[in-house]
């Protein structure tokens, strides 16, 4: 899985930490501005809760607030990769200060006798478009961040997160907590994710809180998912200081998100494909990187354009990921679009069952504004409205740095330039974003089947004909590539053998029912792919090639029925080795067994049971 994994791999021979001994900062907070209300942790910590809101919270982007938990905590779950990515050693999690942490009883950053300073909880402030239309200030109306920390042996930085431990400035009229349904549904699919190389917020551990009851569409039991990002910025962080007009907030958030969330001015990406303008830096006297340009018009570009660059490709990338392998988020809102490409904020998502574009696993999404075959144009709908919170930034151009406009603005007479600028750089960065999610997800597709190389004719003759069948014949998704997967080229030599091999991606129920002309397209496509197969990898490398498709086409996919017999066993039969016992497979989704139960393991790894498929579900979690 190299070739698709975005987290550093595990090390025995890695130092492992304990919370107390793990290195933790507070850089977000330290570098954006507080809530002037409670503008330090002890005017936050000695407030009464009910004077911290909800309300409306401006000239900030977050605000210190204190975990508030709820009824008896019982540890139901610790994802032992999340434990090592973090630099945690297993032990930690069996420790009484680790179950006190995660279910938000104990702060251990804050020093009372220095109440003034120090790493303090805090959620954060941003707004967004739900659904295409503005909703106002939104934030982290049930998450509260504890601290960030770095893993020692890899450098990675991670602000760990409480979602569900009670209600923030940002809570508007819900609880601030979390049921354990949904719970659950994230724990599981944020490591999964994480497992098959799609970029995601990190699930750690859950948190049961025993006793509580939440009013959703029925009582349910309450939860604390603690969890983990490089970064929780969203889209709408941005969204919300447009709105507002709040021109030296925006640029604040954008200096800060080039500079500690990418790692600096001069980690942004250059012009793709290459072109005529080039970028470097020189510094000002003050010390602020300053943008000289090879080129000037309205085709200059500046680093705030970079910035906007890299974003979009981060985003580009990961929905790409999310169609080779049939995710969908299912409320892609600006505040539910990372500002680093990860997925986040896991409500109605689901995985295909069967190939169907026109799916939504929301149920709440009458015009399929989030369906499977519009997620890439929703990222793009999302990255335009970036684009207009940045635009005044992009649209200056070499003046960007100028003090007359830093302080007050465009000039009456350069806003025509500026916005036909800034128009430029967006229409621009929508051929980019296009081209980048094309590549990627063409690579991807033809690892999944198995071939080396690419050609223009496997687009249409392989990837998009496979597509269509499992489309016209409601076939299932995974099993198709699994399957797929272990054939072997001998089998499939005549034609009669590839109408009998073309049986397999069928259900075993015979349900839809195989019909000959359906198994004679499959069983030509069957003919094309060996075709490609032997020109890639030539005669007897059957071996070969199968273990390379294996380790791209998981056998374990969690489902939504799955994750729904999931939460019934949890929640209302109590069974505690479950859980554990599923994270077995999610963790290792390749593998062909687990050592746990065979008859359960393939179960869950079959097909779907009848009227269980393309199930859906509601946001309210």
């Amino acid at each position: 899985m190299a070739h698709l994994d975005n987290t550093p791999a595990s090390n025995s021979t890695e130092e492992r930490h304990t919370l107390q001994s793990l290195p933790k900062s507070n850089i977000f907070t330290s570098n954006l501005p507080a809530d002037a209300a409670f503008p330090t942790p002890k005017d936050s910590h000695d407030a009464q809760r009910q004077k911290l809101g909800p309300r409306m919270v401006k000239d900030a982007l977050f605000t210190y607030v204190r975990p508030d938990p709820q009824g008896e905590s019982e540890l139901l779950a610790v994802s032992q990769r999340a434990l090592q990515d973090i630099g945690l050693s297993e032990d930690e999690a069996k420790s009484d200060e680790f179950r006190e942490v995660v279910a938000g009883r104990k702060i251990i950053t804050w020093d009372e006798s220095k109440p003034d300073k120090g790493i303090y909880p805090w959620a954060q402030c941003y707004g967004g478009y739900q659904f295409g239309q503005w909703a106002g200030q939104l934030g982290d109306g049930r998450a509260i961040s504890l601290f960030e920390s770095t893993n020692p042996s890899t450098g990675t930085r991670y602000e760990i997160q409480l979602k569900g431990a009670g209600r923030t400035p940002y809570s508007r009229f819900a609880d601030g907590r979390a049921v354990l349904r949904s719970s659950i549904r994230e724990f599981v699919v944020s490591e999964y994710l994480n497992a098959i190389g799609i970029p995601t917020t990190r699930a750690l551990a859950l948190t049961l809180n025993k006793g509580s009851k939440i009013m959703r569409e029925r009582i349910e039991p309450g939860a604390i998912v603690t969890r983990f990002a490089q970064s929780w910025i969203r889209f709408g962080t941005f969204d919300l200081q447009r709105v507002r007009g709040d021109r030296k907030l925006l640029r604040t958030l954008a200096d800060y998100t080039a500079e500690h969330v990418y790692g600096g001015w001069d980690k942004l990406p250059s012009k793709l494909p290459a072109g005529d303008v080039k970028t470097t830096h020189s510094q000002t006297d003050t010390g602020v990187p300053k943008d000289t340009i090879q080129g000037e018009g309205v085709d200059a570009e500046n680093r705030y354009t970079r910035l906007y660059r890299a974003i979009l490709r981060a985003n580009a990338l990961t929905v790409a990921k999310w169609q080779a392998y049939g995710f969908m988020n299912g409320v892609l809102n600006t505040d539910n679009t990372s500002i680093l490409g990860l997925s986040i904020d896991f409500g109605p998502f689901a995985f295909l069952d069967t190939f169907d574009p026109t799916y939504t696993p929301n149920h709440d999404d009458h015009m399929l504004r989030y369906s499977y075959r519009n997620q890439p144009t929703i990222i793009w709908w999302n990255l335009v409205r970036l684009g207009e919170a940045l635009g005044e930034m992009i649209g200056a151009g070499l003046n960007v740095d100028d003090e007359v406009f830093v302080k007050d603005g465009v000039k009456e007479a350069d806003a025509d330039a500026l916005v036909k600028r800034a128009e430029g750089v967006i229409d621009r960065a929508g051929e980019e974003y296009k081209a980048v999610f094309l590549a990627e997800y063409r690579r991807l597709m033809t690892l999944r089947l198995g071939l080396t190389t690419q050609k223009d004719s496997d687009f249409e003759e392989l990837m998009s004909e496979l597509l269509d069948s499992l489309e016209a014949f409601e076939l299932d998704f995974h099993h198709a590539f699994r399957r797929l997967s272990g054939i072997k080229l001998g089998e499939i030599e005549t034609e009669d053998q590839r109408k009998d091999v073309a049986g397999r991606f069928f259900r075993a129920d015979g349900i839809p029912r195989q019909e000959a002309d359906s198994r004679e397209r499959i069983g030509k496509w069957l003919g094309k792919w060996a075709a490609r197969v032997k020109e890639d990898w030539g005669e007897g490398r059957d071996e070969e090639r199968q273990a390379a498709m294996l380790a791209v086409n998981p056998k374990f996919v969690p489902r939504s029925w799955i994750l729904d017999e999931l939460i019934e066993r949890v929640e209302k039969k109590n069974e505690r080795d479950i859980l554990p016992q599923m994270m077995k497979l999610n963790l290792d989704p390749f593998k062909e067994n687990w050592d746990w139960n065979a008859d359960e393991e393939e179960r869950f790894c079959g097909d779907v049971p009848k009227y269980k498929g393309m199930m859906q579900c509601s946001c309210s979690s």
